[in-house]
């Protein structure tokens, strides 16, 4: 290569003049070139300032509202296994209590009835569906209280997860098919 440029150097000047009468047998002009090229420049730069980067910039701000949507989508998910957690805990306590309160009425039951007579054994057997009616409320009341926080929580979470207010009728449609799916 350098025996090239050695031997073009030594022409005098021929390389260039070669490629000077090479360009103006194509059309080629110094002056338009430079000037297309200053608006290439210009141009490209515009694009790049008020197209792309807002372009990337919106990109961005998309990406990071997904990955927000989906840490609150899993933490959501972590507060509904929670809230089940307790649901099945209070489910179970009031189960325990319930069952106790059986047992006592049992015991209770059977030693009146080594001490008292049929009047006795009538007792207990009030105390016992009391006791039974008493379980019952508790339960159906828990229940009451974990669908009416789970529906909430339904309702949170779809409102959050589509990024719009719910009006009262969406709200009704989620309570009610959240208490069917519940139920069953």
């Amino acid at each position: 290569m350098s025996q090239f440029l050695f031997l073009a150097a030594a022409e005098g000047g021929g390389l260039a003049e070669i490629a000077k009468s090479t360009g103006e047998q194509f059309g080629f002009h110094t002056g338009l070139f430079v000037s297309q090229l200053i608006s290439f420049v210009i141009v490209a730069a515009l694009l790049y300032k008020f197209a792309y980067k807002p372009i990337l910039q919106v990109l961005e701000e998309r990406r990071q509202k997904i990955a927000e949507s989906l840490a609150n989508a899993d933490r959501i998910k972590q507060e509904l296994a929670t809230a089940q957690a307790k649901a099945q805990e209070i489910i179970s306590q009031a189960s325990v209590q319930g069952n106790k309160l059986i047992e006592e009425a049992r015991t209770a039951a059977a030693r009146v009835l080594e001490q008292e007579t049929q009047k006795a054994v009538g007792a207990a057997s009030q105390i016992i569906a009391k006791a039974k009616e008493a379980s019952d409320a508790d339960l159906a009341r828990s229940k009451a209280e974990l669908r009416k926080e789970l529906v909430r929580l339904v309702a949170e979470t779809t409102a959050k997860v589509s990024g719009k207010v719910l009006t009262l009728d969406d709200q009704k449609r989620l309570a009610d098919e959240t208490t069917k799916q519940i139920a069953a």
